[in-house]
């Protein structure tokens, strides 16, 4: 932020997670970025050539399809149905996790076990797990050599049931909710009247689109088989817990190429 690659978005406003602006530096690397894959890719490919482990020539085209596609699109490729995370809520934090991105320790006092789930990276685990311990079994720091931690990071998902987890931001056992599906595509309305008919959703990912223009792209060039199609543009996620950064963020770009071949 301070060099200007990058900003919260809405940051005046208290910011939005999971999405982000790009600064004047930002959009420069970010634009190098693009150029360069798309030169190396596709602008500078050589037809004629036989790339090193490669069967033989082929070709490389590049397409921008729409971020807004036919919803029978995302029926047919499964996002609508199987593009989902599982979710729980807690009822005490009133916050929502995704139920695989959890972890968590065992941690044993006195007969007593309970699994202490946690948001902290990798390396601060151990210790937020600990600190988290003793304060759920109300014990001072002289005596957490009582407290038995489990070796073992495991996720939400491996347990067989949550009656016994301290959510992240809970101070009580068995807050939260039974996991249920959360679809991952952004919905949106398209016309006036919005009704059922009219829904729309922003596109998940790139590939969609060189899919269903591939017969056009096929018919327009008069290319043929083994043949590449790449494409750079934004695509969209509604994350659940978004994190790490810009690694896993709600609006994000893709460079993608899917190749056809016999």
């Amino acid at each position: 932020k301070r060099r200007g690659f990058l900003f919260q978005s809405s940051e005046i406003y208290g910011g939005v997670q999971g999405f982000w602006d790009y600064g004047p530096l930002g959009v420069e690397l970010k634009r190098n970025v693009k150029d360069c894959w798309w030169n190396d890719m596709i602008a500078g490919h050589n037809e004629l050539v036989v790339p090193p482990g490669a069967p033989g020539t082929f070709d490389m085209v590049g397409l921008d399809s729409t971020i807004i596609m036919h919803p029978q699109v995302w029926k047919c490729s499964g996002h609508y149905d199987l593009f989902h995370d599982h979710m729980v809520d807690c009822h005490e934090s009133r916050k929502r996790y995704r139920f695989d991105q959890v972890r968590g320790r065992w941690v044993e006092y006195r007969d007593t076990k309970v699994f202490v789930a946690t948001l902290a990276e990798a390396e601060q685990e151990f210790d937020d797990v600990r600190r988290r311990g003793m304060k759920f079994f109300k014990l001072r720091n002289k005596d957490a050599d009582k407290l038995t931690i489990g070796d073992e990071s495991i996720t939400l998902d491996k347990l067989d049931s949550t009656k016994e987890v301290l959510a992240p931001d809970a101070k009580k056992l068995d807050t939260l909710t039974e996991p249920r599906e959360f679809n991952l595509m952004f919905k949106t309305t398209l016309g006036a009247l919005g009704g059922e008919q009219d829904v729309a959703f922003l596109r998940p990912e790139t590939a969609q689109g060189i899919f269903v223009n591939f017969k056009n792209v096929l018919d327009s060039t008069r290319l043929r088989v083994p043949l590449g199609i790449g494409q750079v543009g934004k695509s969209f996620r509604n994350e659940i817990t978004p994190r790490n950064f810009t690694f896993r963020s709600r609006e994000f770009e893709q460079m993608e190429i899917e190749f056809f071949c016999h």
